[in-house]
This record gives structure tokens, C-alpha cells and sequence, in this order.
């Protein structure tokens, strides 16, 4: 199942080809025609939200019940309207894609977790390679869903691209253990962490200002339940058309599982929390070469104009162009 979160009340849907499917409202379309539910609306937000948040706190009956009526509405229904009448399967281009982040939780990413891309930036900075260790940072800025804009920071003059997956928390919790990453994973998504190179930046990450501003993630374009493993997801990052970046999740150096381990020791984990994967070599950052003064040419960063795409064969395409920001 690809769920996606559209239209102006952010509902959840399903993405069905070139169309997306009112979840909720095949629910109630179910419940009514199937069950003989008198209060089929309802009933169905109830069990079967269309708030994402409160979808994933369905847990698995939740998206069972979500299956249900979506093979209901494509088999025996009579027609694709919900009680109301209103259609329930729309094109996807007439609607619009929001980042599917579930309101009140927060997004945990993994720092230089791919080995040569670690040790390419370990080599950039003058320091000799060490012994890797979990790191990362939070970001704190609401990301932009598909085929949005990024604005390019006033502060910055190296603007970088970081291709990466994220796994989406079905079930939260405290001091966590390795073991238990398949029960608490509830989907898997793309992310796309734009990341200031600007050399003030380097050293300490006070606040992380270098991985936090307006637009500096983009999250999407659907999640994945139940059809990708998060262990081993093809990830492939596109600038105006080339490849600069491609890696497999299995190619971390510490999985899912450890992150899921480190972030819960004495801290709770909610459902809906993400964490995601660190990237791979090919940035601009570690693709780049380092002057004298410390400096990188700016060949390879971001440029306003410039698109952007983020693919994998087991989630879909996130797409992104750089723009200026408004005077």
C-alpha cells in the first residue's frame, strides 16, 4: 500500500497508477454497503482515519480494515463514490501532494552513516579517517512534499543535495532493542536533507543552522506499508539529469535497528517519528575538491534553477527545484 496525504485538509489517500484513492471514504463506502454501519462517516474516521497521524495509531487493524474496502471498491462496489457521493478516486495531478509527515513528530537523521562518503568528507576537512560512531541531528524545519520548491538560504553559498530513506515509526517506545525494528517500522518514505557546505558551517553543529532553515528537507512522495524492506532500498540521486548519487540502505554502517536502539536509550520514541538513513557518497560536498583555504569550487552544488530527484525503484520519485528566495 502507497499512501499519500493531498488536497487542501490533508487527507490520507492511496496512490493507485495515475490515481489516489480517498481512504477513509472507501471505509465508509465499505462499512455502509458491506457492514450496514448507520453512521458510515463516522464510523469510518474512527477506525480508519483520515488524518495520517491517527492512521498509524490504527495500528494493524487499522490498515487491514484500509485493504478490506480498497479491494471492495475495485471488485464488487457498484461505483467509486463514498455515502455523500463524492468521488473517491481523483488523478493525482488534479490534487495536491503534501509531505506525508505525521503532525507532532519528529524526524531524527543519521550523520555520515555510508562508509565512503564518510570518509570523503573525513579526507575534505584535513582529518585522517577514524573509527565511525552513531551521530546525527534533528531537524526541526517542517520538510516540503513532492515537486516543491526549495528556497536557496541568503546565508549560503554551497548548497548540497543528501538522497536518503526514511522509516516511519508504527509504534513508539522507550530503551528499545535492536531486535524489535520489523514491529516498530511502520512504512518507509524518501528524504532529501538540504544541507549548507558554507565553511563557517563546519565544526560543531550549535542548533545544526547548516541543516536547518525553511524548505531544508523534502519528504515523500508517498509512504510504503508492508511492500519495501527498509534494510535494502535503492536510493538514486538526480541533478538537472545526472546521476550524482547511488546507494542501498543495506550499505549503512549502522542499520535502522541500531539508530532505533541508540535514539530510545532513556528517551520515548512516539508513533510516527522518523529516522532516516544518512546518504551515500556523491554529493557535492564529498565530490568535490578542497583549496587551499579550505574552500570548494561551486561546480557541483546547487544552483537556483537546478532540479532535483530523489528515486528508488520500492518508493517512487521526490522531486524538488531550487529557488530564490522572495526579497
Amino acid at each position: 500500500m502507497r499512501l499519500v496525504v493531498y488536497g487542501p485538509n490533508e487527507r490520507v489517500g492511496v496512490q493507485q497508477g495515475a490515481n489516489v484513492v480517498d481512504l477513509s471514504g472507501t471505509v465508509a463506502k465499505y462499512l455502509l454497503e458491506v457492514k450496514g454501519e448507520g453512521s458510515p462517516i463516522e464510523m469510518a474516521e474512527a477506525r480508519v482515519s483520515s488524518d495520517l497521524a491517527r492512521l498509524i495509531l490504527g495500528g494493524r487493524r487499522a490498515l487491514d480494515e484500509a485493504q478490506a474496502a480498497l479491494e471492495y471498491l475495485s471488485g464488487k462496489a457498484h461505483d467509486q463514490k463514498d455515502p455523500r457521493g463524492d468521488a473517491l478516486v481523483m488523478p493525482a495531478s488534479s490534487v495536491h501532494i503534501h509531505a506525508p509527515r505525521p503532525n507532532g513528530t519528529r524526524i531524527a537523521c543519521a550523520g555520515s552513516n555510508f562508509t565512503s562518503h564518510r570518509d570523503r568528507m573525513s579526507a575534505r576537512s584535513g582529518r585522517a579517517p577514524r573509527a565511525p560512531f552513531i551521530w546525527g541531528f534533528w531537524k526541526v524545519s517542517d520538510p516540503v512534499g513532492p515537486d516543491a520548491d526549495v528556497i536557496y538560504p541568503q546565508r549560503c553559498d554551497r548548497l548540497d543535495y543528501e538522497g536518503e530513506l526514511a522509516i516511519i515509526l508504527g509504534k513508539g517506545g522507550k530503551d528499545l532493542k535492536p531486535e524489535q525494528l520489523k514491529e516498530s517500522v511502520w512504512g518507509v518514505t524518501l528524504f532529501c536533507d538540504w544541507s549548507i557546505r558554507t565553511r563557517e558551517q563546519l565544526g560543531p553543529m550549535n542548533f545544526a543552522p547548516g541543516k536547518n532553515f525553511d524548505t531544508s528537507s523534502s519528504l515523500g512522495p508517498c509512504i510504503v506499508v508492508d511492500e519495501a524492506d527498509c534494510n535494502n532500498v535503492d536510493i538514486e540521486t538526480f541533478v538537472n539529469g545526472q546521476r550524482r548519487q547511488s546507494h542501498n540502505t543495506k550499505e549503512m554502517t549502522f542499520s535502522f535497528a541500531q539508530y532505533l536502539e541508540y535514539l530510545s536509550r532513556d528517551f520515548t520514541l512516539k508513533p510516527g517519528d522518523m529516522i532516516c538513513s544518512g546518504t551515500g557518497e556523491g554529493t557535492a560536498a564529498d565530490a568535490s575538491p578542497t583549496n587551499a583555504d579550505g574552500t570548494q569550487p561551486p561546480d557541483l552544488f546547487l544552483n537556483v534553477g537546478d532540479k532535483v530527484e530523489i528515486k528508488s525503484p520500492q518508493v517512487g520519485s521526490l522531486r524538488a527545484t531550487i529557488v530564490a528566495k522572495a526579497k
